[in-house]
């Protein structure tokens, strides 16, 4: 209820955060722990095209270095070294805290989802002190719209193909940011509803959305 007026104010909608390329820059980190994980096992893994490739699942990552037989185990390993290699060296994305911080100061409600698993996602947030009011992890493109629904997301933000997807499925707005593997020109060409340059770009953006929302 807005005091000064007797009317009600339309409350802002819950937003969805993709993670990797979205809100951190995790490549320093993913690409320690295939460097590890090459040394461990003596198997050539090309970190720099592992790290030029985020967002699909780990598993299909993996694929592409071990044969199918070892693909859970490597996984598995994979997961056992990443918070030693990959959380300290993994840094926020410009205007990633903003932008959630954004969202609240509207009454907004921000929500994270995410290919990546759920206790490495929720490692990177913690360390890095962004607050989002829930994460869920191991969902990946169309999958993502089981947890946006579930939230009632009608915005979801991320910067791969498969976050458009997600999107869309979950009948939300996509916004995607041009800091992972796509230019502009490519996400728009998606199907993406709204392309920033980068999270810098989201609050100005966000509170017009938000005022028209509002009338």
């Amino acid at each position: 209820m807005d005091s000064r007026t007797g009317t009600r104010t339309a409350p802002a909608p819950t937003v969805g955060f993709d993670l990797d390329m979205t809100l951190i820059d995790s490549r320093p980190g993913i690409h320690a722990v295939y460097v590890a994980l090459a040394a461990e096992t003596g198997v050539t893994i090309d970190a720099d095209l592992a790290v030029s490739r985020l967002g699909p699942p780990l598993q299909q990552e993996i694929a592409e270095w071990f044969p199918a037989e070892r693909v859970d185990a490597m996984v598995e390993r994979y997961r056992a070294l990443y918070p030693t290699y990959a959380i300290e060296s993994s840094l926020p994305l410009p205007g990633a805290r903003d932008a959630i911080q954004a969202v609240r100061e509207a009454g907004g409600r921000t929500l994270v989802v995410t290919a990546k698993n759920e206790p490495h996602a929720k490692l990177h947030l913690s360390y890095l002190g962004i607050d989002p009011d829930a994460v869920v992890g191991g969902l990946w493109a169309e999958g993502k719209a089981e947890a946006l629904r579930a939230h009632g997301a009608t915005v979801y933000v991320g910067d791969h193909l498969g976050d458009i997807r997600g999107a869309e499925a979950a009948g939300a707005l996509s916004v995607a940011v041009a800091t992972g593997p796509y230019t502009p020109e490519g996400l728009r060409a998606a199907g993406a509803d709204v392309v920033l340059t980068d999270l810098t770009d989201f609050r100005p953006w966000w509170e017009a959305y938000v005022k028209d929302l509002r009338g």
